[in-house]
């Protein structure tokens, strides 16, 4: 069958072109984060409830990123397919059915709640890649990808923000519930939109095997996408220990309230929003793409050791200051990343490219929750935990010195071949 070409997306300054596909991507991936972060955000409560350690949180989120790192491989085809609005949509509804699950007190429905809430949240951003790319000018694609990238800090700011109120107000069964019926309603006002913003779609692109194994085939076959995959595997693992655990360690480490370990998570996820824009304009008028991951590698590693060195009695001033240099870094990078790796796809596919990657992204949360949990049940204390998270940021700064050596190299190469 003759494939349909594709239609011609919008353009920026029509209705429905570059800057509504922003707003409508950022809205719905802060949505999504906020339904993925709010168990978390209220895990020592939920944790006495259920019977279990709050150190069990680890495997919430590996169960959630579990099923996002298979829902993002189906994302890019899905998107092509339905378009990226729609898929957005399903995402949303699928993240609560999850919320409204984990409301459920036991252990098999949070299992199975996570799970939906992980398979919602993977498609998300092979969604708006795809849109962003189409419709975005290349000299401003970091600073853009950037922008929608602060809904996942924005969330997460909105959990630490609202969730400990709602907890005390309505419980927290009562509080899923809630954020399972916004979830709802953010899908319905995303559809007045879909018309224009998936006039791409192709109905007839198919579904197989091949095509869900094809994003991983993109990506292992580009060595820059390698490099970037193998780094979000690192940084991921930071970000989400760091947004799981901030809450209890907070809570159980240094005495505070959890209206004011909220606050905390809060501000970090507030330096996340502020550094992922920031970085977007440092990589696309200042060091670039790889040199900003290397500088917020840096961040990272600081950020991680001093969280781990923090103490109670600690003026509220320099445990906001601390938090917020590991946000700004740890949750800062996702923009700058996603860009570059759409500017390494082929014309069109940057959502197959972004959900390769995501891949392993979601592989390092997958990987990095459970780790720290464990490494904090094994210590008994979290602060261990944290100190370790300068690892597999000290290993993604080693990966993007050695890419940058070999760039160079490769460049030098093909100079003294022309001459």
């Amino acid at each position: 069958m003759a494939e349909r070409p594709p239609a011609t997306p919008p353009s920026p300054s029509e209705p429905g072109g570059a800057w509504g596909g922003l707003v409508v991507t950022t809205a719905i991936q802060a949505m999504v984060s906020m339904t993925l972060l709010t168990l978390p955000t209220m895990a020592p409560v939920v944790a006495q409830a259920l019977g279990v350690s709050s150190t069990r949180i680890g495997l919430y989120m590996a169960l959630c990123y579990l099923a996002a790192m298979i829902s993002s491989l189906v994302g890019g085809t899905l998107v092509r397919r339905l378009g990226a609005i729609r898929v957005s949509q399903l995402g949303l509804l699928l993240c609560a059915v999850g919320a409204g699950l984990c409301a459920v007190p036991a252990l098999p429905a949070v299992a199975l709640g996570a799970l939906c809430i992980g398979a919602g949240y993977g498609p998300i951003t092979p969604a708006s890649s795809h849109l962003l790319a189409l419709t975005t000018p290349p000299q401003r694609m970091a600073l853009v990808f950037s922008i929608k990238q602060t809904g996942v800090p924005a969330g997460g700011m909105l959990a630490g923000a609202l969730v400990p109120s709602l907890l005390l107000l309505i419980g927290w069964q009562g509080t899923l519930g809630l954020v399972a019926l916004t979830c709802l309603l953010c899908a319905l006002l995303a559809q007045p939109l879909r018309a224009a913003l998936d006039a791409d779609r192709q109905p007839d692109q198919a579904l197989s095997l091949a095509t869900l194994l094809q994003p991983i085939r993109m990506v292992l076959a580009h060595r820059p996408l390698v490099v970037l995959a193998a780094c979000s595997f690192l940084f991921s693992a930071v970000q989400v220990a760091f947004m799981a655990y901030l809450v209890a360690y907070l809570h159980e480490s240094l005495s505070l309230s959890l209206l004011a370990a909220g606050v905390a998570l809060s501000v970090a996820q507030l330096a996340g929003v502020i550094g992922r824009v920031a970085w977007g304009a440092v990589a696309d008028r200042g060091l670039g793409p790889r040199g900003t991951l290397m500088l917020l590698s840096g961040l990272m590693i600081v950020g991680s050791s001093l969280t781990a060195l923090l103490q109670p009695g600690w003026p509220t001033a320099a445990i906001w200051a601390v938090v917020a240099l590991l946000g700004a870094s740890g949750i800062g990078w996702n923009g700058v990343y996603l860009a570059t790796v759409a500017r390494q796809a082929p014309p069109g596919q940057a959502g197959l490219a972004t959900g390769g990657t995501l891949l392993f992204t979601y592989m390092g949360v997958v990987c990095g929750a459970p780790a720290f949990g464990a490494l904090a049940a094994a210590t008994g204390s979290y602060r261990a935990a944290f100190g370790a998270l300068a690892l597999p940021a000290a290993l993604a700064l080693g990966l993007l010195i050695w890419r940058a050596v070999q760039a160079a190299r490769e460049a030098a190469a093909l100079q003294n071949a022309s001459k």
